[in-house]
């Protein structure tokens, strides 16, 4: 609840912009209110002088802690706002007052404090700045992007150029929010070469050039990036007299940096004209600091730092920082829906993430998508059980949302299922179709539209429960009605680069089911999409991720979101939730290093079949020398069908505990030996079969790895754990029997195992003779009170693992025989190289790399 001190602060903040001083803006705010309250009592009194004191200390001189970046070391010049700002006092009111951010906009502020801080000083005479922002997919970059615009005309940029994507509607949607948020309350001080309209692109001014900035004014240029608007873009800049160009301070934001602006031609005299106009407009600009922001940066953490041309023309690799933005508040992303990646198996807070992902059947594939050359023209797809089945649940989650009081909020559901242009219309006019066939059914709950309706709600509330508890006629009692105005206002649109329909979140609340293409891939945002129904792939992390629509903010239905697609797209998003907190991870280690982002360049983890980003993009990449220093790992997806893998993985292991008994090595606990040679650990590997789906231990690199530090990894411990548990207990040879792990699968289908957690923190301990340690001590924490040699825990896994009642998110594990897993403790400091250090590519075909993936296909292109 807002209290009298809040609401003063508020009422000072929105004053702020129109006065020069936070002492004037009090005056003026208290003679208003004196006109209504006259003089103040006590206690409103010493409530205002508080509320004054509040504001004042907000613009008090910070250190701003770059918890979060790569930086290349630069004096200070930035220490947060003033005062004397006023865009960002307006902005900061707008999202507080208007859109009811007061929270989320205390760690926006804190964020775009520290972008700003790492831009160049705008007060000297010339400077070049590069840097990269890695946010989250649908996490509000746009909003910490107007947050920067602000506070850097406030402090002193003058020419704001936003590059917008690469399609009409994503650029006059960026620009509509920048006016709204930035321009609006202060348009007198903007001068603007763009406009909202789908054809306010940029184009030379009459005057061709820039005009001499004012003090505390900006000029504005949201475009495309397409190569003859930018060379439009700089034509205009080397045409602006040489006095005037002194006078701009230039910040070039980048928006999906990832996307066009990086040089895609894999030989370096070659570069691409999207790349080169941006490269030889930051040449022709005498002050200017560029900034991309992406959610996918592999493409650009890929680029060359010192191509054979940089004398002449500036790449855009960000030596300057790398920062990653923080979790917003409130987000629902891969760490929602997928959980922790490194929970241990027997902690109580362990987070599996949500059961939201539904898989189609491959029998169903051939009912909904062309097959062969030219299939396309006349297919027409059905409305398939599982289709049926996402439609439904979006009409039930609606209709639940309105009985929350949200029936003034979008709600939109996606459905993607082909790249071709005609498959969107023919998609569209089958589910058309289908609910107008069904509607009066649905309406009544009756026939076999309300069996389905039924049946649906039934099964989705026990897969994933409602966040209150509901009667058992909940859907025929309190939703019914609201179903029915859920149809009543039901529209669906087809949103593709050729639809003459177009998607409209500004004019009151809309329901819609939108059938589209490659626009609704990257940047586009979907408001209020709940439900999405996806087909379509792709063999690139960054198209992969961008594709996630179904990610952002989805306050008061975090419990409704639903996505049905095909089972190797739910593995392939699973893996990939892992390689994105990785880089995350990454940027945070190793800015403790001291190091600059062409000091150290950021690693990315390879995913079999999947290539990182585009092959061109991946020139310069080379095989990264990973490091397990001072890391844990373990093994948690398993082929545990193939009989004749699970055999000799059991072989090995009992080769193996027989070795420890037999040589007589120290025995630190019964089942725990000391000073074993790394030739036998080798060995050992040499024969135990790793899960080619394992991400974070590739065989092969992990004996890379052992190799090149055999001379510091000379001698290991080893533990044959045992669980404490109930499961049928297995002979493991002159070690006597040994009570196997369960652990049951995650319940997708798949053709491989996956278990999710293997090891328990207080594992890292086996090794230890006296465990004092805390159980609240974490990971790190425990691998500091053990000694500094490798271990290597070895795991029976029960063959069934049948999951604890009720069952969750899991199935039996139902293997072929007990699993062998392993777990590694390494000791030492997480690696600090400074090499270039990248990733090796497990490259797809040449035919899944050659295909655009985010590419829409006209009929007549097909």
């Amino acid at each position: 609840m807002k209290t009298q001190i809040d609401a003063f602060s508020d009422m000072i903040r929105a004053k702020l912009p129109s006065y020069d001083t936070l002492d004037n803006a009090v005056q003026a705010l208290r003679q208003d209110l004196e006109a209504v309250m006259r003089d103040f009592p006590a206690d409103v009194e010493a409530n205002f002088q508080a509320a004054v004191e509040s504001v004042r200390s907000s613009f008090q001189k910070v250190e701003v802690l770059r918890k979060n970046s790569l930086i290349k070391p630069r004096p200070t010049w930035y220490t947060g706002p003033s005062e004397h700002d006023r865009h960002w006092p307006a902005l900061l009111g707008y999202l507080r007052e208007v859109k009811n951010w007061k929270e989320a906009s205390e760690s926006l502020d804190e964020s775009s404090s520290e972008i700003v801080s790492l831009l160049a000083n705008p007060a000297e005479d010339s400077f070049r700045c590069r840097g990269l922002v890695v946010g989250y997919v649908q996490s509000g970059k746009t909003a910490n992007m107007t947050a920067v615009i602000a506070k850097a005309v406030d402090a002193g940029y003058n020419l704001i150029v936003l590059l917008g994507g690469v399609t009409n509607k994503l650029r006059s949607q960026t620009q509509r929010r920048i006016e709204s948020d930035v321009v609006e309350r202060h348009r007198t001080l903007w001068q603007m070469y763009t406009t909202t309209e789908d054809a306010g692109d940029f184009i030379k001014p009459a005057n061709d050039q820039f005009v001499m900035p004012h003090k505390g004014g900006a000029q504005l240029v949201v475009m495309k990036k397409e190569s003859t608007r930018l060379d439009k873009l700089l034509d205009t800049v080397t045409r602006t007299p040489p006095p005037i160009m002194r006078k701009l301070k230039a910040l070039i934001i980048d928006d999906e940096c990832d996307q066009a602006s990086v040089n895609a031609t894999g030989d370096d005299e070659e570069i691409t004209r999207i790349n080169e106009a941006i490269r030889r407009l930051i040449a022709a600009l005498p002050c200017v600091s560029y900034v991309g922001y992406t959610a996918t940066p592999f493409a650009n953490v890929f680029i060359k730092p010192f191509p054979e041309r940089a004398d002449k023309l500036d790449d855009l690799y960000p030596e300057d920082f790398i920062t990653a933005l923080p979790r917003p508040k409130g987000y629902f992303g891969t760490l929602e829906v997928f959980g922790t990646s490194d929970a241990s198996a027997d902690d109580v807070e362990i987070d599996y993430g949500r059961d939201m992902f539904r898989a189609i059947p491959s029998e169903e594939l051939e009912l909904l998508t062309p097959k062969g050359k030219g299939g396309h023209k006349s297919f027409m797809p059905a409305v398939t059980p599982q289709l049926q089945r996402a439609i439904a649940w979006f009409l039930i989650s609606c209709a639940i949302r309105r009985t929350r009081g949200q029936q003034d909020d979008h709600m939109t559901m996606l459905v993607h299922t082909s790249a071709y242009v005609v498959q969107h219309e023919n998609m569209a006019q089958a589910i058309r179709a289908w609910i107008s066939a069904n509607s009066d059914a649905m309406r009544a709950m009756s026939g076999s539209a309300g069996k389905l309706l039924k049946d649906v709600f039934a099964q989705e509330i026990v897969r994933s429960p409602l966040v209150a508890e509901v009667p058992a006629n909940y859907l025929e009692s309190s939703l019914k009605v609201s179903l029915g105005l859920v149809l009543d206002t039901l529209e669906l649109v087809v949103e593709n680069g050729e639809s003459l329909e177009r998607l409209d979140f500004t004019k009151g609340a809309r329901t819609y089911i939108v059938v589209g293409g490659s626009v609704l891939a990257r940047g586009l945002t979907l408001e209020g999409l709940c439900v999405s129904f996806f087909l379509r792939t792709s063999r690139q992390y960054d198209t992969l991720l961008q594709m996630g629509r179904w990610f952002g903010f989805r306050k008061g239905y975090e419990d409704l979101p639903r996505l049905w697609t095909t089972t190797d797209l739910i593995s392939n998003f699973r893996a990939l939730a892992q390689v994105e907190e990785e880089i995350r991870k990454e940027i945070s280690v190793y800015k403790t290093a001291e190091v600059s982002p062409l000091d150290f360049a950021v690693k990315v983890r390879s995913i079999p079949g999947l290539a990182i980003t585009s092959a061109a993009k991946m020139t310069h990449a080379v095989r990264a020398s990973i490091s397990f220093d001072g890391k844990h790992e373990q093994t948690t997806r398993f082929n545990h069908k193939d009989k004749e893998v699970v055999r000799k993985n059991w072989e090995a292991a009992l080769s193996l505990a027989e070795h420890l008994v037999d040589s007589g090595y120290e025995r630190i606990k019964p089942h725990t030996f000391a000073g074993v040679p790394l030739s036998t650990i080798r060995s050992f590997l040499t024969r135990y079969s790793m899960c080619d789906k394992q991400l974070s231990l590739n065989k092969e690199l992990l004996l890379a790895y052992l190799d090149a530090s055999a001379s510091r990894l000379k001698e290991w411990n080893v533990a044959i754990m045992s669980s404490g548990g109930s499961a049928n207990p297995v002979a493991m040879g002159s070690l006597g029997e040994m009570v196997p792990f369960v652990r049951s699968r995650l319940a997708e289908p798949s053709d491989y195992a996956d278990i999710k957690a293997l090891m328990s923190k207080h594992d890292l301990l086996s090794d230890v003779v006296a465990d004092e340690a805390p159980k609240a001590a974490g990971w790190e924490d425990l691998k500091d009170r053990r000694p500094k040699v490798p271990l290597l825990l070895i795991y029976p896994i029960d063959r069934e693992s049948a999951p604890a009642s009720p069952p969750d998110q899991r199935v039996p594990l139902d293997a072929a025989g007990t699993l062998i897993g392993l777990g590694f403790v390494f000791p030492g400091q997480r690696d600090k190289s400074s090499s270039f250090f990248s990733v090796d590519l497990n490259v797809p075909t040449p035919d899944q790399l050659a295909d655009d993936p985010t590419a829409e296909i006209e009929e007549a292109d097909a």
